[in-house]
């Protein structure tokens, strides 16, 4: 069976609607990241800030222990 036929067969047997709403705009969002939506959804100062952003990544200075980012970010890693 091809894959479309199974998806197809998947969503026909979801019930809820609110699932079903959620597969939907992951979907969406993955064929947007797929297609390069996002990027060009980006404006030029927002392109710019994440090229620099990769660019400085790659300087160890600039980068956070995994430790320290769970520290920073405690507070909602426990709910």
């Amino acid at each position: 069976m091809r894959t479309k036929d199974d998806f197809h067969k998947l969503i026909d047997g979801i019930e809820d609607e609110e699932v079903l709403k959620g597969y939907f705009k992951l979907i969406q969002r993955l064929n947007d990241n797929h297609t390069g939506e996002l990027w060009d959804g980006l404006s030029s100062a927002e392109k710019e800030e994440l090229l620099l952003s990769y660019e400085e990544s790659f300087e160890p200075n600039n980068l956070l222990s995994h430790e320290e980012v769970k520290k920073q970010h405690n507070k909602w890693l426990e709910k």
